[in-house]
């Protein structure tokens, strides 16, 4: 019973884990979408502060004076803000390998693309080195994972001495 547990344990998660690959190929292609929409709007916003005599940073300074211009401030620091990590991330992520992309996917983090991914995630059957190879590792990962987690369950108590 145990040894059947376990093994559907490594089946699901062998299972889920050979989607990665293409889980991380639909983020990055979502990633350099927002990132070209992104730099229309910085190189527009750029362009502006340049034909009024400004830099990014005088042009932002000056927009004061109304709540409105204030909250575009904002705006505009966030979507630079987004631009910039967006970009160093995608730098990162755009050639490497299902492998390497696991090694970063600490940089897998905004959330609109993460969202949008999700939405439209349809998942791919591992016919790939890649793909097997993700399922080979989350199967140990799951057998071992429920194998721990029956062990625990099939322990016995220890009698406290009368």
């Amino acid at each position: 019973m145990v040894s059947i547990v376990n093994t559907v344990g490594g089946i699901l998660c062998g299972c889920a884990l050979s989607q990665f690959p293409e889980y991380s190929q639909q983020y990055v292609q979502r990633m350099g979408g927002a990132l070209d929409e992104l730099a229309t709007v910085v190189q527009d916003f750029d362009s502006s502060a340049k034909s009024a005599g400004y830099n990014r940073d005088e042009a932002l300074a000056v927009m004061t004076g109304s709540e409105f211009l204030e909250s575009r401030q904002n705006d505009m620091r966030r979507t630079f803000d987004r631009f910039d990590t967006l970009f160093e991330d995608y730098s990162r992520l755009k050639d490497a390998n299902a492998f390497n992309r696991l090694a970063y996917v600490a940089r897998m983090r905004d959330s609109e693309v993460f969202k949008g991914t999700v939405e439209d995630f349809k998942p791919a059957v591992p016919l790939t080195l890649e793909g097997a190879s993700f399922v080979s590792i989350g199967f140990l990962f799951g057998y071992g994972l429920f194998a721990g987690f029956m062990r625990l369950l099939r322990r016995k108590p220890k009698q406290v001495a009368a």
